[in-house]
């Protein structure tokens, strides 16, 4: 088990939806302001080249796993004698997307995980990996879990006794604006809000190990799945945080403090979990309005995945 202490930091965006190359130019400020910070680590979000929402911008977002946000990663690391890590939609080999999280190492070296099972919408623009999340780097074995991979019971599971460090992702949404009625909107947005901010602490505590958690703050507006012609205007949820092995959280920025940069030293290297894994699929209790979006969205997005993305991908 490791126990190197390093400074980590995580990264705060508001991204510019689907625009890759304004949202790399915001990465390349963010990630140099971590570095001149004194970082050895540091942690992007979620699609932190696009952003993520029901939009036609998203099928332009998807990237060659080695094009230019690898190259921007890898540069990073390489300049800076540090490691640099993050998560966008990436277009591989057999020619599906993927949510792929790479980590650059400063030889030029990189490691990636595939999100494992796109969340609601994000079911139209790119399909789940099969890895385990568990990740070999000079610091020792990490885990990687994206936004609602931190919500399944399955991703403690694979990660528990096997990881010294957990790196962590979100471009986490909450319910539309009023504009589109919602049953029960002020009771979800209150507990998708405190699910959100309990997240990275409540998995520090199970798998007995620091989070580093990026995250994305900013309002958006997509589209409304199956109601054409209705906007979604929304807003993500932030709470990017570094939390300890026992799941204090150290370092935090809220949505309200919009972009910007975290920084903590953090002991790698395990102690012994405080909270056992929930004998479930999903670690919190979720309200069945989201239970709801989850089956209906998840289904929704599949048939877009194979009749549009899919399609589209051919044509370019």
């Amino acid at each position: 088990m490791g126990k190197d202490t390093i400074v980590a930091a995580a990264i705060q965006m508001v991204a510019e939806l689907g625009d890759i190359n304004t949202n790399l130019e915001k990465a390349d400020r963010l990630v140099e302001q971590a570095f001149t910070s004194g970082a050895q680590l540091v942690i992007l979000p979620e699609f932190f080249t696009s952003g993520v929402a029901f939009h036609p911008s998203l099928l332009n977002a998807a990237l060659p796993l080695k094009g230019k946000a690898l190259e921007f990663l890898t540069s990073k690391a390489k300049q800076h004698n540090g490691m640099v890590g993050g998560a966008f939609i990436s277009i591989k080999g057999d020619g599906e997307r993927y949510n792929t999280f790479v980590l650059a190492h400063p030889d030029g070296t990189y490691v990636t995980h595939d999100k494992d099972i796109p969340t609601m919408w994000e079911n139209c623009y790119y399909i789940g990996g099969s890895d385990d999340g568990i990740i070999q780097t000079t610091l020792g074995p990490m885990g990687i879990a994206l936004c609602w991979e931190l919500v399944r019971t399955q991703t403690a599971r694979r990660l528990v006794s096997k990881v010294d460090l957990l790196l962590a992702g979100s471009c986490w949404w909450t319910l539309p604006d009023k504009n589109l009625p919602v049953p029960f909107k002020r009771t979800l947005l209150k507990s998708n809000a405190e699910i959100m901010k309990a997240t990275p602490s409540k998995m520090a505590r199970m798998l007995g190990v620091p989070v580093i958690h990026a995250a994305h703050a900013g309002k958006f507006e997509g589209k409304t799945p199956w109601v054409p012609g209705i906007p979604c205007r929304s807003y993500y949820l932030g709470e990017t945080q570094i939390v300890d092995g026992s799941g204090e959280i150290i370092a935090r920025m809220s949505r309200e403090e919009g972009e910007g940069i975290i920084t903590a030293p953090i002991t790698i290297g395990r102690v012994p979990p405080v909270e056992s894994i929930p004998e479930k699929f999903w670690i919190p209790k979720l309200h069945p309005m989201f239970l709801l979006f989850w089956h209906y969205q998840r289904l929704h997005g599949k048939r877009y995945y194979l009749r549009i993305t899919k399609e589209y991908q051919r044509d370019v």
